[in-house]
């Protein structure tokens, strides 16, 4: 199934299942920020509540510069423009992602070299990527699947010894970390995602972490179209003009709003996400044991976000017909990421012949259940009783 009919079913689905998939959440001042937004008489780009979300973002993740964007997706692709990347450059890209991780690159003239995960955490499989660097690799774009840190210390380990930026995708990873440092932090660059189904949220929305310093003003002018606004402002030139490539990244100051009421709440929803990530944990193991299936896996050395939760079931018939027995008791689960090398697209575009084995089994098996902040405990019991009365 493609991308947007996926998308299309999903919707469909959640018009009429009692428990859906996603249910987006206002519990602060979401609306009240919104008025005043209006009542500010900024409701364009780099309003008040921007900079104050990314004044917040900086200090909660410990950065240099956060820069707001419309998405993931758009932070993805000033990143590209960032790290110069150019027509017949390779990118070293995890298969198992969603398609802006790549497509950020590719629309540059990039190549994608895609590689397999690990089995454990279904995170880019660093042992691989050694081998897959090339004289033509300009970046390496590590995903931390699920909020669960990818092994940062290699991956960074191998990109200083060929001199090559990690831009890491953290779009499902606020707030979590990796021995003791949030993830976010590691890669010269990292982009976030606020969409709805992200824990922290805006609708649609994202930012790009800047950690090398060095990348600081030009990412502020390719924000914004391409002109030194941002030193106009600031009053270090007396005019701005067009100085770069660049295009508006910048999100409506009313979306700003709304993500500011969230972050003030970041941590009670992460202690509510936490809550409905640990109650299926601990209602499942027993079952997932006796019947051969996988719970996802938390490495000790890894602090997750609490941003999903999947099972990986023995057969993909099983997870297919797990799907629609939920389905059947008005219960919406959903399958996640299809092969990107297995794409129309990915097979174009590949710079190599992909061998991604574990991606392809992952792939066909997984399963994930419904999770938002206000899912409740009776929810939850109902989703686990439907669950250990399926029958594969």
């Amino acid at each position: 199934m493609g991308f947007e009919s996926e998308r299309s079913v999903g919707l469909i689905q959640t018009a009429t299942a009692t428990i859906p998939f996603n249910r987006p959440y206002a519990g602060g001042k979401e609306y009240e920020y919104i008025r005043q937004a209006i009542e500010n008489g900024h409701v364009s780009g780099n309003g008040p509540f921007t900079r104050q979300c990314q004044k917040m973002l900086e200090e909660l993740l410990g950065v240099p510069k956060v820069l707001l964007t419309t998405s993931c997706t758009d932070a993805l692709e000033l990143a590209a423009l960032l790290i110069d990347i150019q027509p017949g450059d390779e990118v070293i890209v995890p298969s198992f992602t969603f398609v802006s991780t790549v497509n950020a690159f590719v629309l540059r003239g990039a190549r994608p070299v895609f590689l397999d995960i690990r089995a454990d955490t279904l995170n880019l499989d660093e042992a691989q990527i050694g081998a897959a660097i090339g004289p033509n690799t300009r970046a390496i774009v590590p995903v931390h699947y699920a909020g669960v840190g990818c092994e940062m210390e290699k991956i960074l380990e191998i990109a200083a010894c060929f001199d090559i930026p990690v831009v890491e995708d953290n779009a499902h990873g606020l707030f979590g970390e990796y021995r003791g440092k949030l993830l976010g932090t590691f890669g010269a660059l990292a982009t976030l995602s606020f969409h709805e189904t992200k824990n922290i949220s805006c609708g649609e929305g994202g930012a790009l972490v800047i950690n090398d310093t060095r990348l600081t003003e030009r990412a502020e002018i390719l924000r914004d179209k391409g002109t030194n606004r941002s030193r106009f402002l600031r009053g270090q030139v007396d005019k701005y003009t067009w100085v770069d490539v660049g295009s508006s990244f910048l999100p409506s100051d009313i979306l700003a709003a709304f993500l500011y009421a969230q972050l003030e709440r970041w941590e009670s929803i992460q202690a509510a996400r936490s809550r409905v990530w640990n109650y299926y944990a601990n209602h499942l193991s027993g079952w997932a044991r006796s019947e051969g299936v996988l719970l996802p896996r938390v490495p000790a050395h890894c602090e997750q976000s609490y941003h999903m939760f999947y099972m990986l079931m023995p057969e993909a018939r099983m997870r297919d017909a797990l799907i629609a027995h939920l389905k059947q008791h008005g219960i919406l689960s959903v399958f996640h990421y299809q092969p990107l090398h297995l794409s129309e697209m990915g097979r174009v575009c590949a710079a190599r012949e992909p061998h991604c084995p574990v991606t392809e089994d992952a792939s066909a098996r997984l399963i994930r259940l419904p999770f938002f902040n206000e899912l409740t405990p009776d929810d939850q019991a109902l989703i686990v009783e439907c669950i250990q009365d399926f029958r594969g």
